[in-house]
């Protein structure tokens, strides 16, 4: 169920009172006692994501070619991968403010990372697409992305390119399935298989040497400030929406987030809460890149959020431990290329 956080400092201090969030401390922190707390609050990635099971290898192969295939743009120029960039071992984004389109012309919100996107409650900032086939659908026909007019001419195209026959090996008995739908289910079989591997799952799992001390420091700083009324469970966020600027309003204004999707104005401002797995290496920040860097972020969020100035001490210590959770495992691209 979707839910929204109305109150993120009430929520915080609820935890407080019960006990789950400790009052911070300077002293070493108890690496088997902070598990036990963080395991309230957290859990472990799933080795495989919800749907991969249905996947074929011939699927995932064909998705990951899609995936870079500039066919798919008006001019040629563009891929999911021009925006969301898992070659070389980049952090499935592009790390620009906003990115541009095949034509040039850029959006105006910031591409959030493609791994781990099969594990979030919907697709998009605003979550107007319930799962990755619908979200591959998106970009292709979108003016400002990748330009094609119509789904007729993705598919034109394709076949044009040589794709006939590579999808009726990955979609047997299916009679022209050389089609968008069979388009989009194919990069998104890729997609499933984009699952970041990070030091804090080992730390999770009773590995107590897997996180530093520092790292350790910043984990129970994160738990202390609050974080967790948003950024829990396996993603450490993506399964919720929240409204930017809970407490203290958030400067931009102009985009209205869900509010465009439903046209409920309790909806102005929410967006869905992003994962911060890997989130280190995917700057600049929030639904429209107004953080520069993760410093930045961590501070602004807590005064937006959370209605506190975290002092320079406590935003170093909480970097510390989000870097903890850098992917150690890119995904290999040489033959896509």
């Amino acid at each position: 169920m979707i839910t929204r956080t109305p109150m993120i400092q009430l929520i915080s201090a609820s935890l407080l009172g019960f006990g789950l969030i400790a009052p911070i401390q300077a002293a070493k922190v108890d690496s088997n006692a902070l598990r036990a707390q963080a395991g309230a609050f957290f859990k472990p990635l799933p080795a495989t994501m919800p749907g991969s099971e249905q996947d074929t290898q011939q699927q995932v192969t064909l998705g990951k070619e899609l995936y870079f295939e500039t066919e798919l743009s008006i001019n040629g120029t563009q891929s999911c991968n021009s925006c969301h960039r898992v070659d070389a071992g980049l952090p499935g984004v592009d790390n620009e403010k906003t990115s541009p389109g095949a034509l040039g012309k850029r959006g105006d919100r910031n591409s959030p990372t493609v791994w781990n996107a099969g594990f979030h409650v919907a697709q998009f900032w605003d979550g107007r697409a319930p799962d990755l086939s619908a979200q591959a659908k998106g970009p292709v026909l979108n003016p400002i992305e990748m330009g094609l007019p119509d789904e007729a001419t993705a598919v034109a195209k394709l076949e044009k390119a040589g794709y006939k026959a590579k999808f009726a090996a990955a979609f047997p008995g299916t009679e022209n399935a050389l089609n968008y739908q069979n388009m989009a289910d194919a990069i998104a079989a890729f997609e499933r298989t984009l699952i970041t591997s990070d030091r804090f799952d080992l730390f999770l799992k009773g590995q107590n040497d897997a996180l530093s001390s520092a790292e350790q420091q910043g984990l129970q700083d994160f738990i202390n400030a609050g974080c967790i009324a948003c950024h829990n469970g396996e993603l450490l966020g993506g399964q919720m929406y929240q409204k930017m600027g809970v407490v203290n309003a958030y400067p931009n204004t102009h985009d209205m987030g869900r509010f465009a999707v439903t046209n409920n104005p309790a909806d102005k401002f929410v967006f869905k809460v992003p994962s911060l797995r890997d989130i280190a290496n995917t700057a600049p920040y929030f639904h429209d890149g107004g953080a520069k860097d993760l410093a930045q972020a961590i501070y602004d969020m807590g005064w937006y959020q959370l209605g506190k100035k975290l002092d320079a001490k406590q935003v170093a210590s909480i970097e510390t431990f989000l870097k903890a959770l850098n992917n150690q495992q890119p995904v290999q691209t040489a033959d896509a290329e």
